[in-house]
Parts: C-alpha cells; structure tokens; sequence
C-alpha cells in the first residue's frame, strides 16, 4: 500500500515536467504598456507618469479603485512628511532632550505617557490647525501636497526644477516611510535607542 502510495506520489510530481500538449500562445505587448517598476507586469492606466515619482508601481490594483489619484497623492505626502520627521524626531529623542523630568524617557513609545496629557493635547491641537486649514484642498483643483508652507521657494524656478524637487520629495518620503517602520519595529523589539 505504502509502496503504491509513494510511486504515485512521483509520477504525480514527475508529470509537473513532462511537455505541455498545448501549443504556447506568445502574447506581445508594447513596451510602453509595461510598468517601468515592475516590467512584467502591465501598467494601470491612471499610473501614465503625469505625477511625480509615479513608475507605475500599483501591483494590487489600488489605482483602480480611487477615483481621484489627487486624493492618493496628497495622503502619501502627508504620510512620507509625517514619517521624515518622526524618523529624525526618534534619533535626535534618544540623544537630546528637554529640560525637566518629564521629557527625559528615550523610548519613543513610552515618551507620550510620560510627558501628560497637556503636552500631547497641544500637539493634537496643532496637528488639528493643520488638517483643518487645508481639508478642502484635498479634492479638486491645485498640486497635491501644497499646504502653503515652502512653497515659496518654487516661485520662479524652471519647470525642470520643480519636477526634480517633486520627485525628489516623493522618493525621501517613501523612504521615510520604510525607514520608520523599521525603526519602529526596532525599537519595539528591543528597546534600545536607535543610534
């Protein structure tokens, strides 16, 4: 029985590399509809390259489902931002700190406990002014991510020059992002600083 069972077994798994009896269907496709971060897969057509820092990178469809890329966009901004400063914040935390007893924990995770609910109410304040003042520039017209801080900056640069600044931040804040998850994982594993 034992026997029967294991010379089954193989020419089960021995079949996986005998010859197709189908003949094999080629399929071309235009280089231009391949995504240009993953080539193997086709690019989803909202992903054209009209936005900064877009290579056409969705492989879970999640482009098909918006309705308004804007909307994506502003949300990763927001997000990479909040993660660019937080990564530094977890360095420079570990290292500095401010006068008083209150502000002397190191671990990121336990800080707003220890600081009290009048310092974290601030911060919850001031991120609420923020959120606020620029809700409705989330939807419809204007560039995605401009909240009116630095943009300045941009006023009479080259077309050429804002692209790069726009790709530029959208690469550091994906990074951020991974970065922060990493040092979060990190410092939740082993509690040590992160430098």
């Amino acid at each position: 029985m034992i026997r029967t069972l294991l010379v089954a077994a193989a020419l089960a798994g021995a079949s996986a590399f005998a010859p197709s009896a189908q003949p094999m269907r080629t399929a071309t496709t235009l280089n231009g509809d391949m995504s240009k971060s993953l080539p193997f897969l086709v690019r989803p057509d909202k992903l054209d390259g009209t936005m900064a820092g877009d290579v056409g990178f969705d492989p879970m469809g999640i482009s098909e489902i918006q309705t308004d890329l804007k909307y994506a966009r502003w949300a990763e901004l927001k997000h990479g931002r909040i993660c660019m400063l937080a990564i530094v914040g977890m360095v420079v935390q570990a290292h500095f700190h401010l006068p008083g007893a209150a502000y002397q924990e190191p671990d990121p995770f336990l800080a707003p406990g220890v600081v009290g609910a009048q310092s974290n109410l601030q911060i919850l304040v001031g991120i609420g002014i923020v959120e606020l003042a620029n809700f409705d520039k989330h939807y419809g017209e204007g560039e995605p991510g401009d909240i009116g801080f630095g943009s300045q900056f941009l006023i009479g640069k080259s077309p050429e020059f804002i692209a790069k600044t726009q790709e530029q931040e959208i690469q550091h804040a994906r990074l951020a992002m991974i970065g922060f998850t990493g040092a979060a994982v990190q410092t939740l594993i082993y509690h040590t600083p992160l430098l």
